[in-house]
């Protein structure tokens, strides 16, 4: 599975040339054989008008884009596609599938290829496209973590925004005190990607690979169990609510001003539009709350890059297809469609305060300078940990951290449930190391 660089010596010179240059010889067509044809399998809304970009620069290399379903749905679809010789050139992968993809032989290590453009993408966000020393795509948008509050009701009830996880354990409680009817926020076990965004942030590393193709797992190390440890001490004294996000109820709670708070990531105002328009203008974004006063640290809740696979390899269009990747998620016009058209929050660090992003959304017009934070907030994202089972360890925790989150028990046997749970699919499958 993890291939050697060599030559490392050439690397960056290497890089440079594949993204630059246009001869046949490296799978990129020419005017006389006419151009390569690349096809990328994708799920943000318009590709095909930021393809096009590309397409009216770049006469030699062609690419098609087909519409697929989001995220863990497309994944079989694409095994299937390699299995049978149909696979796409290009396509977008969530970070938390990609060392599944790797595993299962989809994706092609593109690492001499790209690392010229690894310093455009803060640390943690280019280690989710890397396993080991090998890079299998290129980081397209991320999600940082935020606190996103209601103004306007902490206003009314004097509370300050928290900046630290004792101050917003401490903000809950007097929330209580003084409107029992209202919640900060609510713990949530239907989604576990906020979760592991919330684990991220306070140094967890859930899978490490090892030698051999195999896998360690520490779902429920030290830095995972405080996670669990606050959130369910939370639930258990009834500071915060236990209710699942994504529902008619939590929509009314936004709405009308009995969740207060919700911990989310970048994109949370098309959330927060689609599930309490009403609310428009009283919202207001600040840095998650740390674990240490003074530090500046988030997870993250979301994301995904352009990978390049092995059906680009068949073909000879490594070269052709990285050129795109490379240039969809780091050339200024590019980044700027993707924001414009399909609505993303971009991985490039220097987009993230360019002129795509210099108004706030809509829905936060009431704070100007929305992208301005979000930036800030982005720049320090910790680094994340991926595996090839995480819709084993995610089936899991939706079960055992629902299950506790609703009785108010204790969340570490729920935990411990999730850690053994994704230990037993790494042995079945072979990938399996010592915990």
């Amino acid at each position: 599975m993890h291939r050697r660089l060599v030559l490392a010596a050439a690397t960056a010179l290497a890089g440079a040339l594949v993204l630059t240059s246009c001869a046949s010889a490296d799978g990129t067509g020419s005017a006389a054989k006419g151009p390569v044809e690349l096809v990328f399998w994708t799920w943000t809304p318009n590709m095909e008008k930021v393809a096009e970009l590309w397409n009216e620069a770049h006469p030699d290399v062609h690419v098609t884009v087909e519409k697929q379903v989001s995220g863990g749905i497309m994944v079989p679809k694409l095994v299937n596609a390699v299995d049978i010789g149909i696979a796409p050139d290009l396509v977008q992968v969530e970070y938390q599938v990609l060392p599944t993809l790797v595993a299962k032989d989809v994706l092609v290590d593109i690492a001499p290829q790209v690392g010229g453009v690894k310093d455009r993408f803060a640390p943690g966000i280019w280690q989710q496209v890397t396993v080991g020393a090998s890079a299998y795509a290129v980081p397209q948008d991320t999600a940082p973590l935020a606190l996103y509050y209601r103004h306007d009701l902490f206003k009314q009830y004097g509370l300050k925004v928290p900046t630290t996880w004792d101050e917003f354990a401490d903000t809950a409680r007097e929330l209580r005190r003084r409107a029992p009817g209202r919640a900060l926020t609510t713990f949530s076990a239907n989604d576990p990607g906020l979760f592991a965004g919330l684990a991220q942030q306070a140094g967890a590393t859930w899978w490490r690979s090892a030698d051999g193709g195999k896998w360690k797992v520490a779902v429920d190390d030290d830095a995972t169990r405080r996670v669990a440890g606050f959130w369910g001490g939370l639930v258990r004294e009834g500071a915060i609510d236990n209710q699942p996000m994504y529902t008619e109820a939590w929509s009314r709670a936004l709405t009308d001003g009995s969740q207060l708070a919700w911990v989310s990531a970048v994109w949370a105002p098309g959330a927060l539009t689609a599930n309490a328009p009403a609310t428009k203008g009283k919202w207001a974004i600040a840095p998650l709350p740390q674990w240490k006063a003074g530090e500046s640290v988030t997870g993250s809740w979301g994301g995904s890059g352009t990978g390049v696979t092995v059906g680009a390899r068949k073909d000879g269009h490594v070269a052709a297809a990285t050129r795109f990747a490379a240039w969809l998620n780091t050339d200024p016009a590019a980044v700027a469609a993707l924001v414009r058209e399909g609505g993303v929050y971009p991985a490039a660090t220097a987009a993230q305060t360019g002129d795509a992003l210099a108004a706030a959304p809509e829905f936060f017009a009431n704070q100007p300078d929305f992208y301005a934070r979000a930036a800030e907030i982005a720049r320090n994202t910790a680094p994340s940990s991926w595996g090839p089972d995480v819709d084993v360890a995610y089936a899991a925790f939706k079960d055992a951290f629902g299950r506790a989150a609703q009785s108010r028990s204790d969340f570490a046997p729920a935990l411990a449930a999730v850690q053994r749970s994704t230990l037993s699919a790494l042995a079945a499958d072979g990938l399996g190391a010592a915990g």
